[in-house]
């Protein structure tokens, strides 16, 4: 989970400049190895910019970076 906790500290420090976007975020998500491309893919499958924000990550060791649109700030999260 510490990849998670450190693409997570990294997206937030991001989202509070201006002209922040998934683009952006997945621009520095893919700085990070420990990425798990496919299952981000399928964990964003419906993902909706315009309802849910930003997409959130996968993490290799199961755990995920994800996105918490109510706190606008991305959150680490255990192996589900």
């Amino acid at each position: 989970m510490d990849d998670a906790k450190r693409l997570a500290a990294a997206l937030n420090a991001l989202v509070k400049l201006p002209q922040y976007g998934n683009a952006k975020a997945r621009a520095t998500a893919r700085q990070e190895p420990n990425v798990d491309w496919p299952a981000t893919k399928l964990l964003n499958a419906d993902f909706n910019p315009d309802v849910d924000g930003f997409e959130s990550f996968a993490m290799r060791d199961g755990s995920a970076c994800a996105w918490m649109a109510g706190q606008f700030r991305y959150v680490a999260q255990p192996r589900k």
